[in-house]
């Protein structure tokens, strides 16, 4: 994994490090301030790592999804076919967030929804009155990244409607001086309005499946990579159900997944990793039969396998067919109980060169999320006082602390990930700070245990059912579906194709490559 940082003095570090299953390891940083980072610069700093570690050791790089860090990836690839390469998918999905957060129609629920935080929290009154509220928890709770806080807010919001409402029909808060407030009015005028909230429980019904892939690629505990390719599919496919097929409705959102995955998350080892995920192959009705999953199967095969190829696609046929060990009842029944490499090792032996290979790729992440966290921890060690450390030194001091601190955590395991992207503080403030009042702080063991379930098994996300939607956790909506308030396009309308952005090859229906 790698990715590129600035200190304090400006210079400009990359950071490397390893993921296997049994953990991730910090190797060493390259401080870059003195070259040129073009493709060719960072090539060849990928090509000593990846020596320094053994070729055969590596299965493939996630890195920066920079121009330049693509370019050097691609060039990676072609010195060395067996490796591949692939951006963060936590950036990746970070960004999708992003861009549906900046519609004008979310911007302006979410403009709608921090006024109702905004009044609550900066008014001790209203506060203490909610409080006392059977069941109450508290409304605010910061996010696992900066774009997904938006909709996390949303939904805390939403579970609140029925206490919210409560509040400004009651007679303490009409009695209340609070009630004359200049701003009373455009509380009362949210929170009595059913269109906000029917709108906030469709806009978090959209995103739901993002954030819980996002939960998943951003762990470090468990490999992520075999869940990637399933689960922006079943995004879309939400999506289109949210808004009952209708694709002047959904087009607007589809097409932003559409666009950042086919520039930046679409290869072919995300192909391969699902056709090798038990959970989803053997899934036949929900299988994704295009061809491009196939296509990007075979050319995994092709640059991985160098002898032997007959055997390996007869032993291939073994797995396709669910004959042989794969065919065992066990091996039926726990499909979706066990992670898919620790499946392929306890029921592989009937193919056992598939098997190594695809315990390899399931074995993968999918994102550099652990390459990020370590900055804190130069941040730390290179502090204002300590800024005149050389950085050999500096990469030392890095290299204990951050892989002692590697060792903790999975001694530990008290905490799967970090709960909260730090950066996004000052994000979240713009639910809760009015002026220059203090708002209430949030324990975060609190948060994460009442919003994020356990998963451990990240299987059960993504398959509980065909809508990607899962059992008790999306958000109700009351009444009637009404989409009236969502704009609509043209879909008549042409749009410039992407597909030439695709790690996959042609594909000329790209738009419905998931329906």
């Amino acid at each position: 994994m790698a990715d590129g940082w600035q200190d304090q003095r400006n210079r400009q570090l990359i950071n490397f490090l390893v993921y296997s299953p049994k953990g991730v390891t910090f190797v060493r940083s390259v401080d870059a301030s003195d070259v040129i980072k073009d493709a060719k610069t960072l090539c060849n700093l990928f090509i000593e790592l990846v020596e320094f570690v053994g070729v055969n050791n590596v299965v493939h790089l996630v890195k920066d999804n920079a121009a330049n860090y693509k370019a050097a990836g691609a060039m990676l690839n072609e010195k060395f076919p067996s490796i591949y390469w692939s951006p963060c998918a936590a950036h990746c999905l970070n960004l999708i967030l992003g861009d549906i957060g900046k519609m004008d129609h979310v911007s302006t629920l979410a403009k709608s929804a921090s006024d109702i935080t905004k009044f609550v929290y900066n008014h001790g009154f209203l506060l203490a009155w909610l409080r006392k509220r059977r069941g109450w928890k508290e409304i605010i709770r910061p996010g696992a990244t900066r774009f997904a806080t938006t909709f996390i807010a949303l939904k805390s919001i939403h579970e609140h409607k029925h206490d919210l409402q409560a509040l400004v029909t009651s007679k303490d808060f009409i009695d209340s001086r609070y009630y004359r407030d200049r701003k009373a009015n455009r509380f009362v005028e949210v929170v009595m309005d059913n269109r906000f909230w029917n709108d906030c429980a469709i806009i978090v019904n959209i995103v739901a499946p993002l954030i819980r892939l996002l939960r998943i690629v951003d762990a470090d505990d468990r490999p992520s990579l075999p869940y990637v390719y399933d689960g922006m599919r079943r995004a879309r496919k939400t999506i289109k159900s949210v808004f009952m097929n209708k694709k002047s409705l959904y087009k607007p959102y589809t097409r932003v997944i559409k666009q950042r995955w086919d520039k930046q998350l679409r290869t072919k080892l995300h192909c391969a990793a699902y056709f090798l995920n038990p959970a989803f192959y053997y899934d036949k009705d929900n299988f994704c039969i295009k061809p491009e999953v196939q296509q990007g199967w075979l050319d995994v095969l092709q640059a991985k396998v160098t002898t032997r190829k007959t055997e390996f696609f007869k032993q291939s046929c073994i797995y396709h067919d669910k004959v042989g060990s794969f065919g065992n009842t066990m091996a039926i029944e726990t499909v979706k109980h066990l992670r898919p490499d620790q499946w392929w090792s306890q029921f592989g032996f009937s193919a056992p060169m598939v098997s190594q290979l695809a315990i390899q790729i399931l074995s993968q992440t999918a994102s550099s999320s652990g390459c990020e966290r370590n900055w804190s921890v130069f941040e730390r060690i290179h502090t204002a006082k300590r800024n005149k450390l050389e950085h050999k030194r500096l990469n030392y001091l890095v290299y204990v602390h951050y892989n002692l601190g590697l060792k903790n955590r999975a001694i530990n395991k008290r905490r799967a990930l970090d709960p909260v992207d730090y950066e996004s503080m000052e994000n979240i403030e713009f639910w809760i700070i009015e002026e220059e009042e203090e708002a209430t702080l949030i324990d975060y063991d609190e948060i994460e245990k009442m919003f994020y379930h356990d998963l451990s098994n990240p299987i059960y996300d993504l398959t509980k059912d065909d809508e990607g939607i899962v059992e008790e956790r999306n958000v109700t909506i009351d009444g009637e579906l009404n989409l009236d308030s969502f704009p609509q396009e043209d879909v008549d309308t042409p749009t410039t194709s992407l597909t030439g952005n695709v790690n996959l090859g042609s594909n000329e229906d790209n738009d419905t490559w998931m329906n």
